[in-house]
């Protein structure tokens, strides 16, 4: 049923004759994840109001239905982790997308709350638990030397798949029917189902193809062994702080915008459009650049560092003219662009460096959930800091971002304990 042929290390992870990349497995990862983030891309800008609207479900429960689904999901992350070292990633992964696929299409059954609640809770929580299990996957079906550049690379076509679904979501908003909005759906749960069947095809990367799925050593590394890891959950605890800044883009400029600065409101349309280019434009050449660990953690500091730069430009948007405040913004958000990308391209060398090698399901897990936290927790915080307090609450968030930063280097350092910062596999202290 799977395929465990080595996948030969190249120097580079993008390197190839086509289209698509030379190693088979990020070829094939990369047709899952244009699929996906297209299906993805179609249902963001109408899920909310498709319970709203068609359901006829008020915002408020739609808004608490989703806040403890993803509650379910930050938990599902560890247990998913280590179900991802004991029978497999590839295996668990498939079966995450697959449920999670199954779960998309059961909201076009929704007719009530409890249905509601039941299908998005089920949805959002296996979605979630998958993104821990995807780094695992990645960890086995990806050769080492160009792990991180190749997570890069598929960051840069979710983004593309993610503007491309955006605009085709548009069309059904505009015709804004109850088949329009359905089939949207249908299409968001194939593009889960459908690539779940082709994950287990994924080849297992050489360092990994000589043993068996799951690896026997998993259970040596302790099955809870990353929660324990004190070292790492500060790590996972700081780069969660870090991940605060997508809802930046997300929820405080747009909110920001409209109720703070004078610029027109598709100002947030425009910032959104330059992070997905910049970001595709970036995020491969960051990220061959902080492929070991100490540029790795430099890359962390100088992200929380940008990030308060990022937070100074946006406050003093407040206080100009339309023209001005929109240049202010746009000067923002390629500043918090290029911290955006030094920090994800770091968080994924320090994610998978700072792992046991015999637990990368488990630990993958911890820190996907970590992520998820941060995402979560994003919102209620930019809002109750910039939003409600202006420039002050704009210091507050950069002086949190900056510390996080910078805490990182002495977190990794407490890591390595020995001092050895050569970017080797953890797995092997």
């Amino acid at each position: 049923m799977t395929t465990t042929r080595p996948v030969p290390q190249t120097g580079r992870a993008t390197r190839a004759g086509g289209l698509l990349p030379a190693d088979p497995a990020l070829r094939l990862a990369t047709v899952l994840t244009a699929v996906n983030s297209l299906g993805n891309g179609l249902y963001f800008p109408l899920g909310v109001l498709y319970f709203t609207r068609i359901v006829g479900l008020e915002a408020t429960a739609v808004g608490v239905g989703m806040t403890v689904a993803g509650l379910v999901g930050v938990a599902a992350g560890v247990p998913a982790g280590r179900a991802a070292d004991r029978w497999g990633s590839r295996r668990v992964g498939a079966l995450l997308w697959g449920g999670t696929g199954l779960a998309t299409a059961a909201y076009t059954l929704v007719h009530s709350y409890a249905g509601f609640l039941v299908a998005v809770v089920v949805a959002t929580g296996l979605q979630m638990a998958s993104r821990g299990v995807q780094g695992a996957l990645y960890a086995d079906v990806l050769p080492a030397a160009t792990r991180v550049e190749a997570r890069a690379y598929l960051r840069m076509v979710t983004n593309v798949g993610m503007g491309a679904g955006g605009a085709l979501g548009a069309v059904a908003l505009q015709l804004d029917s109850r088949a329009a909005y359905l089939t949207v759906i249908v299409l968001n749960a194939l593009s889960f189902a459908g690539p779940a069947l082709l994950v287990p095809r994924l080849p297992l990367a050489a360092h990994v193809a000589g043993r068996r799925e799951p690896e026997a050593g998993a259970q040596a590394a302790g099955p809870w062994r990353a929660v324990r890891d004190l070292p790492f959950l500060a790590v996972t605890v700081l780069n969660a702080v870090l991940v605060v800044q997508y809802s930046l883009s997300e929820v405080g400029l747009p909110l920001w915008i409209v109720e703070r600065t004078g610029a027109p409101r598709w100002t947030a349309a425009l910032l959104m459009i330059v992070n997905c280019v910049l970001v595709a434009l970036l995020q491969v050449r960051v990220a061959r650049r902080t492929a070991r660990v100490p540029a790795a953690v430099r890359a962390m500091a100088w992200s929380g560092l940008l990030l308060a730069v990022a937070c100074a430009v946006y406050a003093l948007s407040a206080g100009l003219s339309p023209l001005w405040a929109v240049c202010a913004l746009i000067a923002g958000s390629v500043v918090q662009v290029f911290a955006e990308v030094l920090s994800a391209a770091g968080g994924w060398t320090l994610g998978y460096e700072l792992a046991d090698a015999r637990a990368h399901g488990v630990y993958q897990g911890v820190f996907g959930a970590g992520m998820s936290a941060g995402m979560m927790a994003g919102p209620a915080l930019v809002t109750v800091t910039a939003i409600a307090h202006g420039a002050l609450g704009w210091a507050v968030l950069g002086v949190l971002f900056a510390l996080a930063g910078l805490a990182v280097t002495p977190a990794v350092r407490w890591a390595h304990r020995d001092g050895d910062w050569r970017g080797e596999s953890a797995g092997a202290r």
